[in-house]
């Protein structure tokens, strides 16, 4: 047997098809991934990210935040958007840039941002609030750079600490519309199934996008979330086998998926 074939037959998602609902655009390295541990991926972005309608308002939104205190990043897009619409976004030595997780960090090291800060163990909104940074913000002047909608308990926090705070929505996230081909290799899809979710607008949108038999196929399988609050809301939507992967991060999403697996098997 063909080695690569070999290492496919063995990995720990050996056989299984594992559905991929990250943006198209930051889906290629998670699904890189599985294949390298035996599984199929199968592409079913839960969002579409577009760039926000008014790109001249979000150039001077970002040219104004170069001066901020904080300026706070909500995601790897985040990062992607600010930077297409402002290519030489710089901010000031004084300015904290903080980063939702280590994806988003690595976004803006790409781009040149090396003073950045961000969560080490919980890379989430609530691991970004729990930084020393964001503790004391009375009078001080916060740019929230991401997209509206989602969780509000960012932005909530930050008026809550008392800082000025300035959204920038650079993004903005659209429910998909899924092909008869995306709708086939889905129904076609060798079971398990093991669906890979870290966004509750993603849980959603396939809930409502899906035929309401491959949404039972789906919620039948195994999911893997990324925090217990999402496997609460999976469990509301008819799914009986949620798994909590440590964050949103591809290697703890697959690691999970491998548990999942393994107890699928016994």
């Amino acid at each position: 047997m063909h080695m690569a074939r070999l290492i496919q037959a063995s990995g720990p998602l050996a056989g299984a098809s594992v559905i991929v609902t990250r943006p198209a655009a930051s889906a290629a390295p998670l699904r890189q991934r599985i294949r390298a541990l035996g599984g199929v991926p199968i592409g079913l972005p839960g969002s579409v990210l577009r760039m926000a309608p008014e790109p001249a308002a979000m150039r001077a939104a970002l040219t104004a935040a170069r001066a901020v205190d904080v300026a706070i990043f909500v995601s790897p897009a985040a990062v992607k958007f600010a930077f297409a619409v402002l290519p030489k976004l710089r901010f000031s030595r004084a300015t904290q840039v903080c980063a939702v997780g280590a994806a988003t960090a690595r976004a803006l090291h790409r781009r040149g941002i090396r003073n950045v800060t961000w969560p080490r163990e919980r890379q989430d909104s609530e691991g970004l609030l729990a930084l020393p940074e964001l503790k004391k913000l009375r009078g001080r002047h916060v740019a929230l750079i991401g997209a509206p909608g989602g969780r509000e308990l960012l932005a909530q926090t930050l008026r809550e600490r008392h800082a000025r705070l300035t959204r920038i929505e650079i993004y903005r996230r659209e429910a998909p519309r899924y092909s008869a081909r995306q709708l086939a290799a889905l129904e076609q899809a060798p079971a398990p199934l093991l669906l890979l979710v870290s966004s509750a607008e993603a849980l959603d949108n396939l809930r409502a996008a899906l035929p309401l038999h491959l949404f039972a196929r789906l919620a039948a399988g195994e999911i893997v979330v990324s925090s217990e609050r999402l496997a609460a809301r999976a469990r509301a939507s008819l799914f009986a086998n949620a798994h909590v992967a440590a964050g949103p991060a591809p290697a703890d999403l697959l690691n999970a998926a491998g548990t999942a697996l393994a107890r699928h098997r016994l």
